[in-house]
């Protein structure tokens, strides 16, 4: 009896052991859910790079047959040259397959970005390249490169000519004297101010000739320093920088205050009263118009005094920076006067 009573609760056991195990659950953790998913998805992802590898290496085998076929026609065709253009006709995407450090190394050589804003790898290749082709055309002037940088290189570009040229000036300089040595009539600015145009010009033209003539005639061992250097590329920069007013006063297109202006620092320089052409550059570069500090309208009228300020008060070297550039290089124009034709008089120099 007690026999069958333990055979009785070793069977109870075994039947509640086998429905524990297999009896499905009713409810799953989402720890659980979360980790089905995670290995369903690895398991796509792990098929999906199989495919893929599958699919590569099928495209290799078929270049490598083609690169086969291509090799064996090429071994058996009569004429070499045929043979030469086919093996050197590479494909434009694998002519210039480099690495990813390569491409960061020689964009950082050039000082270049070595990524622009949604940019592949692919297009940053394109990009170097396009940049090295540019190079090897000559084209490689760099954007960041200043004007006064610039002049030094037209300077010594211009030696090297003058040099393999041999000395030939002086010709031009009786035409320039005949054509200024009429000293400008300050009348003109309220009766003729067409006239002035020209003698502006002319007179303006004269001096930067001069200057350049005195570069030029300096000793050589002065042109070799680097002081020398300096004011050859001041000369040139200057030159540059006056093109824009010399084209508006061939256009006779300059406002009447800076014409002006611009009359009475030639008057003066011509009279080699330099304090007084001082004065007029002054009046032209920044004006004397007031300079209010703080609170200028407190109501609804306006304040007495600022009818005052007219035309002539407007500072012009503010305007732009063509304006700015060309109005200082008549200020160096006029140190450059002084310093080839000085006063009579010293109280009329500059400071």
């Amino acid at each position: 009896m007690d026999g069958l009573l333990a055979e009785l609760a070793n069977k109870r056991k075994a039947l509640a052991a086998v429905d524990s195990d297999e009896r499905p659950k009713k409810y799953m953790r989402r720890g659980e859910l979360e980790r089905l998913k995670e290995e369903k998805e690895r398991a796509e992802r792990e098929a999906k790079a199989a495919s893929e590898r599958a699919a590569e290496a099928s495209k290799a085998a078929e270049r490598a047959a083609k690169v086969k076929q291509a090799n064996a026609r090429n071994s058996n065709s009569p004429h070499p040259a045929f043979r030469s253009r086919d093996v050197e006709s590479p494909k434009p995407e694998g002519s210039f397959n480099i690495s990813v450090e390569e491409t960061i190394r020689r964009l950082r050589a050039k000082g270049q970005p070595i990524r622009l804003f949604a940019e592949t790898d692919k297009d940053r290749r394109l990009r170097l390249r396009a940049l090295e082709l540019i190079e090897e055309k000559g084209h490689d002037r760099q954007d960041g490169q200043n004007d006064f940088k610039k002049a030094l290189e037209d300077v010594e570009n211009v030696e090297r000519q003058m040099q393999a040229k041999g000395d030939s000036k002086g010709k031009k300089r009786e035409e320039s004297q005949s054509a200024t040595d009429t000293v400008l009539d300050l009348g003109l600015v309220k009766t003729e101010p067409d006239k002035l145009y020209p003698i502006i010009y002319y007179a303006l033209k004269r001096v930067l000739k001069e200057w350049e003539e005195a570069m030029d005639e300096r000793p050589e061992k002065i042109k070799r320093t680097h002081q020398g250097k300096l004011a050859a590329a001041t000369q040139v920069q200057s030159a540059e920088y006056l093109k824009p007013l010399f084209k508006q006063l061939r256009a006779r297109s300059l406002p009447a205050d800076v014409l002006a202006r611009m009359a009475e620092i030639v008057h003066f320089m011509q009279k080699r009263q330099y304090q007084k052409a001082n004065d007029a550059y002054l009046r032209l570069s920044i004006g004397n118009a007031p300079w209010p500090i703080g609170v200028t309208m407190v109501g609804i009228h306006e304040r007495s005094a600022r009818e005052k300020i007219s035309s002539d008060q407007v500072a012009h070297v503010l305007n732009d920076e063509v304006s700015r550039k060309y109005i200082q290089s008549l200020k160096r124009l006029l140190t450059f006067s002084q310093t080839k034709y000085p006063p009579e008089d010293v109280s009329q120099l500059m400071g």
